[in-house]
């Protein structure tokens, strides 16, 4: 069997409603292109670009330190650290928890440190919009300041593994 060619008129031309929408599509294309720049320069969201190289072994030895200066109690086997705005506080990723947990003052800023122990695991605070991806041998610094109060969750956003969805941590804001 050979390919022929097809006979007689087997497509429509476009009609003008087709017309109307494809230039609304292009059109809401050039405004979501336009868009991304300007919402990365002007949109105030995007975290600080403070990154340190680190090994698995100093950055535990930090967060043991911040443990043992400002631990307030245990849940479920995490310690919870009450840190003082001024210092630096620090947060972990590991197959399949967060620790510790931290008790932030709300209006006050931290500098929060972030960095995973083993695996590529992402950084989300539920219910508030923000995600970050944390890499193993680097310390990610964010500057934090809760304005309201409340148990917010962390939840790796990065698949880990099987207990990927058992990965929460806790923030509470007092």
């Amino acid at each position: 069997m050979s390919i022929q060619t097809l006979k007689g008129v087997w497509w429509k031309k476009v009609d003008a409603s087709e017309k109307l929408w494809l230039g609304i599509a292009l059109v809401w294309c050039l405004i979501l292109f336009a868009m991304m720049p300007l919402w990365h320069l002007k949109g105030g969201q995007n975290p600080s670009f403070e990154t340190y190289r680190t090994t698995a072994a100093s950055y535990q030895a930090k967060v043991d330190a911040l443990v043992g200066k400002a631990k307030v109690g245990e849940e479920k086997g995490i310690p919870v650290v009450a840190p003082d705005p001024k210092e630096d506080v620090y947060m972990l990723g590991r197959l399949w928890q967060w620790s510790p947990v931290l008790k932030l003052k709300k209006g006050q800023t931290y500098r929060l440190h972030l960095s995973s122990m083993d695996l590529v695991h992402g950084f989300s605070i539920f219910p508030l919009n923000l995600n970050f991806m944390v890499l193993p041998g680097y310390d990610y610094v964010l500057t934090v300041t809760p304005t309201t109060a409340g148990e917010f969750y962390v939840v790796c956003n990065e698949f880990c593994g099987i207990g990927h969805h058992q990965m929460v941590g806790k923030i509470l804001v007092e």
